[in-house]
């Protein structure tokens, strides 16, 4: 058992010096083990599509092509839930088709509440937030960093906060000036993160 326990830290640090020197970050032990590709290809997941090892999976989860599913992620697909093409689910996020309110209010006699949950194609998902039960993301929305997402999200949209708002773009296209008098940041600042590799 101290040898595999020796083998094992062996080739952590290897991979850990090997992927830091590489694309400057450090992971959990799984990251460095589990391909997210082929994670995501044994979950069914569409072509290109990667996630994490750290990101859990629940119940029936329909994923498209060319999404990244970034770390600590929760996918629950135990109501159903859909998440389209070529979409970007940040590190942290939360997507739910599922609650325990009613059951956990009626100590226990009542049951689970489910409704399907649907991410459309070419959506970005900010770092962190959380998107409720039953809500559909329409395609080309964007949800900002540390969002409570309880309602349905128009194609196109952006919105953020909790809960999440949309945001007012309408003094960026007048003046064509990216701050604007909004509070909100810009939406190409929007809890941006880098996925690389």
């Amino acid at each position: 058992m101290i040898d595999l326990l020796e083998k094992l830290k062996s080739f952590w640090s290897g991979r850990r010096a090997e992927v830091n020197s590489r694309f400057e970050r450090t992971l959990p032990f799984g990251d460095y083990v589990v391909d997210r590709w082929e994670k995501a290809e044994a979950l069914g997941f569409g072509s290109g599509t990667s996630i994490y090892d750290s990101a859990h999976v629940f119940g029936p989860v329909s994923v498209g092509s060319n999404t990244w599913i970034g770390p600590f992620t929760v996918l629950d697909g135990s109501g159903g839930l859909s998440i389209g093409d070529n979409c970007s689910i940040s590190a942290g996020v939360q997507i739910y088709s599922h609650d325990t309110v009613d059951w956990a209010v009626s100590g226990g006699t009542a049951d689970y509440v489910r409704k399907p949950t649907t991410i459309g194609n070419r959506c970005y998902i900010g770092p962190n937030s959380v998107v409720a039960m039953g809500v559909t993301i329409g395609d080309g929305a964007v949800v900002g960093a540390n969002s409570f997402v309880n309602r349905d999200v128009a194609s196109g949209a952006r919105v953020a906060g909790n809960p999440a708002r949309p945001i007012d773009r309408s003094a960026e296209r007048q003046t064509g000036d990216a701050e604007g008098p909004s509070e909100v940041a810009p939406p190409n600042h929007i809890g941006s993160v880098s996925h690389d590799q």
